[in-house]
């Protein structure tokens, strides 16, 4: 009979490295106890890494940058899966991934629907912020950042550039998605996503 720390690592192998697993992955090996332990056990043997408490990977090395951990964007989009959960960035987050920031925040925030918690990633955490059901309403994934990243801005501070850049990317958010994100926004925000809406009908 094959031991847990086999059976976890037969398992972790099969998967694409750099997969992540969470403890309770492997809760039909025994017990939540002996799992963990086992999960230690393969860490400190190095055939594991330890991403954060509770998450483990497989991890790919690059012949250059060395061992290539998961994004944070990875790991929120991991514990969203498990958690069945919606996500949507906000605050820099949002800013950043649209280009509006070069800004790297050290601690990135999403609202969720899930549970509130701060996953501590060393140096940086990922923080879920639990929300209404309507701000997670949006179903474009460019139309949901750009509400997210407008407000962020502000209404009395967002300059033509900055407007710009948002119709640009909004110009590739599918139009049926787009038209149902407007009616989510502030009535500021709207005025600026009908733009691209608009843009779009035109050509």
């Amino acid at each position: 009979m094959k031991s847990i720390d086999n059976k976890v690592i037969f398992k972790i192998k099969k998967a694409k490295k750099g997969t992540l697993f969470f403890t309770e992955d492997f809760l039909s090996f025994g017990s939540a106890k002996a799992v963990s332990k086992a999960l230690e056990r393969l860490v400190l043997k190095e055939m594991i890494s330890r991403v954060a408490r509770g998450i483990y990977a497989r991890l790919e090395t690059h012949p250059v940058f060395g061992i290539l951990k998961p994004t944070t964007e990875e790991i929120a989009q991991a514990i969203a899966k498990r958690d069945k959960a919606r996500i949507i960035p906000t605050g820099s987050l949002a800013l950043n991934a649209l280009g509006l920031s070069t800004q790297i925040p050290m601690n990135v925030v999403y609202l969720t629907d899930g549970a509130a918690r701060k996953i501590d990633l060393g140096k940086r955490k990922i923080i879920f912020k639990k929300t209404s059901p309507k701000n997670l309403s949006a179903i474009g994934k460019i139309s949901s950042l750009v509400i997210q990243a407008a407000r962020e801005i502000g209404k009395d501070h967002i300059s033509e550039k900055e407007k710009q850049i948002i119709i640009d990317h909004l110009k590739n958010e599918d139009p049926y998605r787009l038209g149902h994100d407007i009616k989510l926004a502030p009535e500021w925000i709207r005025i600026i996503m009908r733009q691209a809406l608009k843009k779009d009908t035109d050509e």
